[in-house]
Order: C-alpha cells, then sequence, then structure tokens
C-alpha cells in the first residue's frame, strides 16, 4: 500500500531544472552564440542567430513535451511556457529580414507579446471567479494548501455564504492585479533593452537575439521578485479576511504538513 501510493504520486518540475531549461540555457545560447560565422573573432560556438534562436527554444520546448509525456497531464505553466516558446519563435522570424536587419517596430511588437500573456491571465483570473472552475483555487486557494472542506464547512454552519465569496473575491482582484503588474514591467523591460535597437544595422538579427536574452535573464529577477511580494501580500489578506470569517487560526486553516 505505501508503495503504491508513492508509485502514484504525481511527478513535480524540479525548480533549479525549470530555471536551468527554461531561463538560462536560452539566455547563454542567445547571448554567446548568435554572432554569425565569417565575423571578426569568429570562435567555434558562433553559429549565427537563426541557430542561436532555435537551440534557445527547443530546450523549453522539448523539456515542456518531455515532462507531458512523463506525466500525462499538462502542467499550467508548462502549457503556457510552451506557448510562450512557439510565441516568441513565430514572432522572431516574422521580424527578421533576410538582409540581416529586423523590423522597424520590433521592439513595441515583442514588448506586446511579452506584456500579452500575462495580461490574459490577470482578465482570466478574475474573470474565472465566477465560473465553476476559478483559476484562484488552481493557484493559490487550492485542497493542497488550505483545508478547504473544513473551511467551508464552517462557513456553511454560520451562513456566511455571502461573506465568504467577498473574501474569495477579494483575493481573486489581488491575483490578478499582481498579473497586471508584470504586463507593466514586461513591456517596459522589452522597451528598455530594445528600444534603441538599431533595426537597420547588417548584424540586427544578431543584436536582436542579445537583448531578448537580456530581458529573458533581467525579466526573471526584476519581474519575478516584486511578483512573489505581491503574491506573499495576497495570501496573507486572504487569510485574514479567512481568520475574520470563521475564527480559524491559519494553522487551522491550512492542510497539516
Amino acid at each position: 500500500m505505501p508503495e503504491e501510493t508513492k508509485n502514484s504520486k504525481p511527478a513535480q518540475e524540479h525548480p533549479l531544472a525549470n530555471i536551468l531549461i527554461n531561463v538560462l540555457i536560452p539566455v547563454l545560447a542567445l547571448s554567446y552564440l548568435s554572432k554569425e560565422p565569417g565575423t571578426a573573432e569568429l570562435k567555434l560556438w558562433h553559429i549565427g542567430p537563426l541557430y542561436a534562436l532555435f537551440i534557445a527554444l527547443a530546450f523549453p520546448f522539448v523539456y515542456g513535451i518531455w515532462f507531458f509525456a512523463k506525466t500525462r497531464k499538462m502542467n499550467f505553466f508548462s502549457g503556457i511556457g510552451l506557448f510562450s516558446v512557439m510565441l516568441t519563435g513565430g514572432l522572431t522570424l516574422f521580424l527578421w529580414n533576410k538582409d540581416g536587419t529586423v523590423k522597424e517596430h520590433a521592439a513595441v511588437l515583442f514588448g506586446l507579446k511579452e506584456a500579452s500573456i500575462p495580461f490574459v491571465l490577470g482578465f482570466a483570473v478574475i474573470a474565472s471567479h465566477w465560473s465553476k472552475t476559478p483559476l484562484l483555487r488552481t493557484f493559490l486557494y487550492s485542497d493542497s494548501i488550505f483545508d478547504i472542506i473544513k473551511i467551508e464547512s464552517k462557513v456553511t454552519e454560520l451562513d456566511k455564504q455571502v461573506d465568504y465569496q467577498k473574501v474569495l473575491l477579494s483575493a481573486t482582484i489581488l491575483f490578478g492585479m499582481s498579473f497586471f503588474i508584470s504586463t507593466i514591467l514586461n513591456f517596459g523591460l522589452a522597451m528598455y533593452f530594445l528600444g534603441d535597437l538599431d533595426h537597420t544595422a547588417p548584424n540586427a538579427r544578431e543584436i536582436y537575439n542579445e537583448k531578448v536574452a537580456a530581458v529573458t535573464g533581467w525579466g526573471f529577477v526584476i519581474i519575478g521578485v516584486p511578483i512573489m511580494v505581491f503574491l506573499f501580500f495576497t495570501l496573507r489578506k486572504l487569510l485574514s479576511g479567512l481568520r475574520e470569517l470563521t475564527g480559524f487560526k491559519d494553522d487551522e486553516l491550512m492542510m497539516p504538513r
């Protein structure tokens, strides 16, 4: 029985592997492989911007497919990551010109691409509150973290369903706001690095790759840290609302560890 339980436990993505494959390897590939062969100071690893792009996108794409094949279940974040990888590749190929230059409004279009996914997610999180499957329960208010059965039994006992929904709606809006903050930060970061790109330069595609690598690398810190702080604040507000509503302490609201 213990062996079955152990084997039936769903596989989890290792956070360090996730960072390595989805952030560090693409950044290194775009930064150091993008120089065109035959240029000055040629190194063995200079394979050109196109192949560097393929390598940078291949690692997160193959990793997402491998994880899906292994677990037979699409992790939500892996699914978003795969979509983002395909969107980045498709947009980049559209922005590149055959003569080595890039299209004039590459910075704005790439910035809009970076901003689009968190914007859609933020809208979806808030809109899903009125659906049968609120995304708040997927991301934050899940039964793996909170003792939802006990909480909702107490809410029913006290006849506070309306107040309960207000607490969840408040947390949902705060949670959705974290994605809207990410939207603004994503666009601003893309414009900061790509805004001065000389789209007519003969090696514009190479420079474009290097700047996209900078956006990816810095985005992990500049965007990730504030969002984590905002999520912590949202979690504390949710706990506060549930405490006031049910009379439970924090450890009674949470699942035992």
